[in-house]
């Protein structure tokens, strides 16, 4: 990692920094025009954005300094695509944290347990939706990637439209155009489009909207720095809003698939859903001054200070895991004559962090009456818990490497010393 003298904010204390303070002097002034459209018998000020890229350009200088952090950053957490023993572990378990944080900003309330559960077979009663909704997501992300890495398929309005069917496949949006541009009016806040905190265009708008994006996405010839890219994108498709649900999600899920096209990122493992959630009223803020103000140089200062942060905290994601997956093993080693098939069956958790005992024996080959020993002596080690309380059919959770998923960041990387 870069050594870098880099002063804690947090993003949400009001005070400007002299960045800040520059920042805020580069307007456009508003970047659309409002069209008035109608909603039953209410007249609505529906915005429809500029196509990007922001004219006139943007700031560079404001925010070349975060931006070479933030692109440090991504590259240590690109490097665990291949520094890590089995890179593949930390994908698979990082792609369901952001599933379940993305999924949870739209309102679910299934935990990354829950996830994890129903990917066993077993059905969350009252939360079937919620987990429905959170595996669609998984769904959809894998998608994405096959698409782009096997079939080479370009990151695409088309490929936009498939991600947005299987994310709506199934539970509550399953009603809400899945896998098509919407064809009325939508707005975000408020129960009719007079009240909203924001209007998107009239839906007539979303097409030719979508298609300048889409150019923008596949432009080479401009200059434009990946990660500034990912960022207004991302921004100009939650202002075009083109669904009639789950705008949020895919808009998140761009952001990856950007770095992952450019070549960024092996693996789509930057997610920014946790910062977004964490700082969700500056993020809408930022959107509206961008709207109204033209202050792109403000939003990317916010989306790179994202980036940073969530990069670093990847890396040391990663590193909590590989130590205590070693930890646990050596403990394992060293605890007597049931060590053999312990281990095997705590490699096993290391693959999934939530197994029943017939999933232990199916994926170990040990014997049922041995993969029962192996887990009960886990649990005698306090590694694993159990957590459905009855005798049978029970399931066991890694509770320690759910914990390092779960743990966030208090704080986040603003601006360094240099900056000021």
């Amino acid at each position: 990692m870069p050594n870098r003298r880099t002063r804690r904010r947090n993003p949400s204390l009001s005070r400007p920094t002299q960045r800040e303070q520059r920042l805020s002097t580069a307007k456009r002034a508003v970047t659309g025009r409002y069209e008035t459209t109608w909603f039953g018998d209410e007249a609505v000020r529906a915005f429809v954005p500029t196509p990007l890229p922001p004219d006139p350009p943007l700031d560079f200088a404001a925010v070349i300094k975060q931006l070479e952090r933030a692109t440090a950053s991504l590259g240590a957490l690109n490097a665990l695509s291949t520094q890590l023993p089995d890179p593949d572990l930390f994908i698979y378990a990082y792609v369901r944290k952001e599933a379940q944080q993305s999924s949870e900003i739209e309102g679910t309330q299934s935990s990354l347990s829950d996830l994890m559960d129903f990917e066993l077979g077993n059905r969350p009663g009252a939360l079937l939706d919620d987990v429905t909704e959170v595996s669609n997501y998984v769904a959809a992300l894998n998608h994405g990637l096959k698409r782009m890495r096997d079939d080479h398929f370009p990151l695409s309005n088309r490929l936009i439209r498939e991600l947005h069917a299987i994310l709506l496949q199934s539970g509550r949006g399953a009603e809400k155009l899945p896998g098509e541009f919407r064809r009325s009016q939508n707005w975000i806040g408020g129960r009719r489009p007079g009240t909203a905190l924001y209007v998107p265009p009239p839906h007539q708008e979303v097409e030719p909207a979508m298609a300048s994006l889409e150019q923008f996405i596949h432009s080479t010839d401009d200059g434009m720095p990946v990660l500034l890219r990912a960022g207004l994108v991302h921004a100009q498709f939650e202002s075009i809003h083109p669904f009639l649900d789950g705008n949020g999600r895919i808009g998140r899920m761009l952001i990856a698939f950007i770095l992952v096209q450019s070549g960024l990122l092996r693996e789509p493992i930057l997610y920014l859903s946790l910062y977004f959630k964490q700082f969700r009223i500056q993020y809408y803020d930022h959107l509206n001054r961008l709207r109204d103000e033209g202050d792109w140089e403000r939003w990317l200062s916010f989306f790179l200070e994202g980036v940073e942060a969530t990069a670093d905290h990847g890396v040391k994601t990663a590193e909590r895991l590989r130590m205590l997956f070693e930890r646990d093993r050596q403990r394992v080693a060293e605890s007597g004559r049931r060590a053999s098939s312990a281990l095997r069956a705590h490699h096993e958790f290391v693959q999934r962090p939530l197994l029943s005992i017939a999933a232990v024996r199916d994926r170990s080959q040990l014997s049922h009456s041995a993969a029962n020993a192996a887990v009960g002596h886990l649990v005698e080690l306090g590694m694993l818990d159990e957590i459905t309380g009855r005798r049978r059919e029970r399931r066991f959770l890694y509770r320690d490497y759910l914990q390092a998923l779960n743990e966030g960041f208090p704080t986040f990387a603003d601006v360094g010393e240099d900056d000021q």
